[in-house]
């Protein structure tokens, strides 16, 4: 299981509905993406569940091209059901035997890494995704798409908790255009198979979901004030530092997720993620300090060269949807979340 808590991964597999853990029964996993934060934590829940209720086991197909995966990602399991490949998604792949479900979770998610590579962002929520779709049509298979909810850019206070009906308030020209706008043509994309050839396409926008696994040089909020705090040095909030989030701990979001494939209406966008607390990045900064059991000590600075203009100002999703159709509901509180995070990272981050 290499950089994950195991109790995590129990705790996903306990918590799962009967129906969605048979539906893997004897079937074939196809996960794009499949070393990054969220693809190993669906591969290590596969693969628990083959060895705790799964009579007949679920075969897994990681593909990735590793181009973010670092060294968290580099720990492949050694299992007879997993089988990994390294290949680049906007290329056709052609497996051996038909996929029975396909989970395009590859992406270039972090700020810093989709202004260093906007090309290649576009590419693999676009080029990637009709691969995976085309794939889906031909094998029949169900296709569970990780958009974002960076696709809302920045919302209508009137329209915060934000629902999945919400248009959004996006640029198509700027810093963070390559990632939003992609991810708002992968929809799309999912949605016109649907209609035109009747691919069985859900998708997913996922609302800031942290845990263990992230990388340390991920370079987004939580993996930054973890690796400052551990360091001994102060935590650098981006001005004005009014900034708000919810955040959704990784086994809420991984339950969500997999509901979503087995359980969810063809074209339908779910939201997943918590909707509370909402809190500001400066609220944020003391939260994790006290999960580290260390003075709240942080300072407001202005966002590095590197990091992209036009941050949304609120970010907090209504979950209605999601409860209504996949019997959603997050039971993991910030504090508890931050508490697993960062004792997880006082040895990851070592």
């Amino acid at each position: 299981m290499g950089f994950l808590l195991k109790s995590d991964i129990d705790e996903i597999c306990t918590r799962l509905s009967r129906e969605v853990v048979m539906a893997f029964a004897g079937k074939r996993v196809l996960i794009t993406g499949a070393r990054g934060f969220l693809g190993r934590y669906l591969t290590e829940v596969l693969l628990e569940l083959n060895a705790t209720v799964l009579n007949n086991p679920v075969e897994v197909i990681a593909l990735d091209n590793m181009l973010t995966a670092g060294e968290l990602g580099a720990d492949l399991p050694r299992d007879r059901h997993y089988a990994f490949v390294k290949h680049d998604i906007i290329k056709p792949f052609y497996p051996e035997r038909p996929v029975d479900f396909l989970m395009h979770a590859a992406g270039v998610a972090s700020p810093y890494y989709y202004r260093k590579w906007p090309l290649e962002t576009l590419e693999v929520a676009t080029i990637g995704l009709k691969n995976v779709l085309e794939l889906a049509r031909s094998h029949g298979s169900r296709v569970l798409f990780f958009s974002s909810s960076e696709i809302y850019g920045d919302p209508d206070p009137a329209c915060v908790p934000t629902h999945e009906s919400y248009r959004g308030n996006v640029s198509s020209l700027g810093p963070r255009s390559c990632y939003d706008e992609s991810k708002r043509l992968g929809e799309t994309m999912v949605y016109v198979y649907q209609q035109s050839f009747g691919v069985k396409g859900m998708i997913t926008r996922p609302f800031n979901i942290y845990g263990p696994g992230m990388q340390k040089a991920d370079y987004r909020v939580l993996p930054n004030f973890a690796a400052k705090l551990l360091a001994g040095e102060p935590l650098h909030v981006y001005l004005p530092g009014t900034q708000t989030r919810t955040f959704c701990y990784v086994t809420d979001a991984i339950v969500g997720f997999l509901s979503a494939l087995v359980q969810g209406v063809p074209g339908e966008p779910y939201n997943i993620g918590n909707p509370s607390p909402e809190v500001t990045m400066r609220e944020l900064a003391r939260l994790v300090a006290s999960a580290a059991g260390v003075p709240d000590g942080c300072e407001l600075v202005a966002a590095p060269e590197s990091y992209p203009a036009d941050e949304p100002q609120r970010r907090c999703p209504d979950i209605s949807k999601a409860i209504d159709h996949l019997g959603y509901a997050p039971i993991v509180g910030i504090e508890d979340g931050l508490k697993r995070f960062v004792d997880w990272a006082r040895e990851a981050y070592r």
